[in-house]
């Protein structure tokens, strides 16, 4: 026979409202009363039913991550990780669990829809979709990761414009004129019309900042690849690129680590080197980076940090708090997978 608040009640000599504040609310309980509840409900082997609690409480309990793309996929990214372990240490902290939300059936909208959750995190979304409007008509608190900070949305990110013109004025800095970028494809699935990146919009915008004051123009003479953000993306682009007739860049500026590890293995695949031959750079500087050979020169971000501030202002927001806008600060780490083009 399953054991009830009931049964509990009668045998410590308290109401059923006693128990539930024991168990949910011990604040309002004295400590002797709490632990004579608990100690009875231990004897008694009850386990508390987590819908009950859900109803009595109003809360799950959990914050949500919005994933852009399904979990295979979306773990192949390290930087990913760094996020989730940032996220993952906040609720510690505050006693949260996290619930990880996949797209439903190619849609992230159908899975914010369907999330049972008391707080949501985006990533990559910005304001005006679908998803956002849909988490304003539920009325749960969100942030956005990597999205665009407005009145509407509340964001923690980076300045992606400005690092990637730093990263590129660096590489123009070294004389490298026949540059290959390889962009990411986008990261939300959602409707078509949705279908967009603001992450490598911005980068694109920062590479096409400091092109342009180098009197290059991004269209007519940088080679573009566009490819998914994981390792076998990267490989892929790498031989795809390096495999043309035309004259061979002279560096290629990924827009993520997980990418430039690819094009480090399609380089080594073709007895390529680097940065003798090609000079490769990234962004992210997930901890891998550095281990490379030669170590990648890259963007530094702070992902952990990231994500554990973007958890800490929605839980900051589902007490009933006004937290404001974060932007961090980046880094360019210069190491040797780029270096001035052979012959300069």
């Amino acid at each position: 026979m399953r054991i009830t608040i009931k049964d509990i009640a009668e045998r410590a000599g308290v109401s059923k409202t006693t128990v539930s504040f024991a168990f949910n609310e011990p604040g309002k309980i004295s400590k002797e009363t709490y632990d004579r509840v608990m100690g009875i409900a231990g004897e008694l082997g009850y386990v508390p039913d987590p819908v009950a609690r859900t109803l009595t409480t109003k809360r799950i309990g959990a914050i949500g991550l919005l994933l852009p793309q399904p979990i295979p996929e979306a773990l192949r990214n390290p930087y990913l990780h760094e996020l989730m372990q940032g996220i993952g240490a906040a609720c510690h902290e505050h006693d949260f669990a996290l619930t990880v939300i996949p797209p439903v059936k190619g849609r992230i909208v159908e899975a914010a829809r369907r999330a049972a959750v008391d707080a949501i995190l985006t990533i990559g979304v910005g304001p005006g979709g679908s998803i956002v409007d849909l988490l304003q008509k539920r009325h749960v608190p969100f942030v956005t990761i990597d999205g665009k900070p407005t009145d509407a949305t509340l964001n923690v990110g980076i300045d992606d414009r400005a690092a990637a013109r730093t990263l590129m004025e660096f590489v123009l800095g070294l004389g490298h004129r026949r540059i290959a970028i390889i962009e990411l494809q986008s990261e939300t699935v959602n409707e078509p019309e949705e279908r967009s990146s603001l992450v490598r919009d911005a980068r694109m915008a920062g590479f096409r900042d400091a092109l342009d004051r180098a009197g290059i123009d991004l269209e007519r003479d940088v080679r573009m690849h566009l490819t998914e953000c994981s390792i076998e993306g990267g490989r892929t682009a790498g031989h795809e690129l390096l495999a043309r007739d035309e004259p061979r860049p002279t560096v290629a500026v990924c827009m993520s680590d997980v990418v430039a590890f690819g094009f480090y293995a399609a380089c080594r695949e073709r007895g390529i080197r680097i940065p003798e031959d090609l000079s490769v750079t990234g962004f992210d500087d997930v901890p891998y980076s550095s281990l490379l050979s030669p170590p990648l020169t890259t963007v530094r971000q702070p992902g952990y940090l990231k994500g554990y501030e973007a958890a800490r202002i929605v839980l900051e927001r589902l007490a009933g708090g006004s937290p404001g806008h974060i932007v961090m600060e980046t880094e360019l780490v210069t190491r040797t997978s780029a270096a001035a083009p052979a012959g300069t």
